[in-house]
């Protein structure tokens, strides 16, 4: 057995690192030479030149980063203009006309004010609040996504990764199931199965929550459009929300890269393995294939698992600002002896509070948050009233947030802990079973955290020294 090892080693200084790209990339060469000089298809000649015309571009050394940032921040910006218009619409008939409607409705049936609390002013706000924030930007998000998945694009990006991640000491699909990721982190931590290096795999899956997920998308468009793009002036504030927006998914690709090579040089050392990525041809955008992907699988699938966490979470906010101890209700308790530690990092108790109560699921931090300072300006006796909540226009969601001490670093490092916080409760116990181990799970769930804040209390050190 030594012998053979000894072999081995001998063989791979002699054949150098490259040797099994090289041994691919001849077989491939040599199969196209076969397939030219005995396969004849005139009618594909056209699409098939077009396709490595286009690659030549999307794949460049120079050009294919540059593409991808364009792409995105398009992407974004459209997500960001787009959904204000349904977004308000949606806020009027679920919010103002909705809300004292269901009101009455207790009020006609003699209800006690507890139970009007619990299922209208609670479970039934925090869902229309989910409605009328999430519901827009995914419309049209999701099919923008969609249609860059179907034409071909995607697997395109994670070639350009590819490299990038063998350099950081992961697998090359590691960029494919972070791409996976950007959906759902829980999904992207199945999608690790395709690695078969167990080491590399779990690397995959430890740095796979530096993806942003479906829910957390939203937080980020709209704190990026309320806090970002409103210091920007109005002609710009759209591309700068988008370039905000870009900056913390490409922070969190730098992340996933730093944690990766952090890992295999450490803990997880070993030997970097290769793999073949054969790009699949460009395809026609198919419209209705598309609209049915985003609006039903995607779109409908997130908004009602949001929808089914926000209501109970809806009734525990009303529970636990209403249930009172020393003239104090139990959020207050928990805000006010939080909040000293929270400021260190830029942040405050509400916002910890929040990622407290949304551990289920990141779609319902926006709303938790809301409904949380608005508990604390009451209680400051500044007098906002529970209407101001559900506001939907962006400027006066950011008067309710500055009322309750918001300030740009705020947004700015909530920005932050969106993309650096525990994955939700569906992705650790996903974690689990695919790893089978508390070590690793654990790991997985406390390390984004640590990082969070690490980074929030250095950019609010550098805030306030500067």
């Amino acid at each position: 057995m030594n012998d053979i090892l000894e072999t081995a080693r001998n063989l791979r200084i002699e054949r150098g690192e490259n040797f099994h790209d090289s041994l691919v990339e001849s077989i491939y060469s040599e199969a196209a030479k076969i397939a030219k000089d005995a396969v004849s298809t005139p009618d594909s000649n056209i699409a098939f030149r077009l396709d490595k015309t286009v690659d030549r571009l999307v794949t460049s050394r120079w050009l294919g980063f540059p593409i991808m940032f364009l792409l995105l921040a398009v992407v974004f910006w459209i997500t960001i203009v787009g959904a204000n218009y349904p977004s308000e619409f949606l806020s009027t008939l679920l919010v103002d006309l909705g809300h004292p409607w269901l009101q009455g409705i207790f009020l006609s049936l003699g209800a006690p004010s507890w139970l009007t609390g619990v299922l209208i002013d609670g479970a039934y706000l925090a869902a229309a609040w989910v409605v009328s924030v999430m519901l827009p930007p995914m419309m049209v998000f999701f099919p923008l996504f969609t249609l860059l998945e179907d034409f071909g694009y995607l697997p395109r990006v994670a070639f350009n990764l590819d490299s990038i991640f063998r350099k950081a000491g992961a697998h090359g699909k590691q960029a494919l199931t972070m791409s996976m990721g950007f959906g759902c982190n829980a999904a992207g931590v199945v999608a690790t199965r395709i690695i078969d290096s167990p080491r590399e795999r779990l690397i995959a899956i430890i740095t796979n929550n530096f993806s942003l997920c479906n829910g957390r998308w939203p937080t980020q468009i709209l704190i990026a459009t309320i806090f970002i793009g409103a210091a920007a002036p109005p002609y710009l504030a759209g591309l700068v929300s988008a370039a905000a927006v870009v900056f913390i998914a490409l922070l969190g690709v730098s992340l996933s890269l730093f944690v990766s090579w952090g890992l295999s040089k450490t803990v997880l050392k070993g030997e970097v393995s290769t793999f073949s990525l054969e790009l699949p041809p460009y395809r026609p955008p198919r419209i209705l294939q598309t609209l049915y992907t985003s609006l039903i699988d995607r779109t409908l699938f997130v908004l009602w698992r949001a929808v089914v966490f926000a209501v109970p979470a809806g009734a525990v906010i009303w529970l636990i600002s209403n249930i009172t101890i020393s003239n104090l209700s139990l959020a207050e308790w928990f805000i006010n002896t939080v909040d000293p530690v929270a400021v260190i990092f830029g942040l405050n108790g509400v916002i910890f509070l929040a990622y407290v109560i949304a551990i289920p699921a990141n779609e319902i931090v926006i709303p938790t948050i809301l409904m949380l300072t608005v508990l604390t300006i009451k209680a400051a006796g500044a007098g906002a009233g529970a209407g101001v909540l559900f506001e939907m226009d962006d400027a006066q969601t950011a008067a309710l947030l500055k009322q309750g001490g918001w300030t740009l670093l705020t947004g700015m490092n909530l920005m932050i802990f969106s993309l650096l916080h525990n994955p939700c409760s569906t992705t650790i116990y996903t974690i689990y079973k695919e790893t089978g181990s508390v070590k690793w799970t654990v790991v997985s769930t406390f390390l984004p955290i640590a990082m969070g804040l690490i980074v929030t209390f250095v950019l609010t050190t550098i805030w306030h020294l500067s």
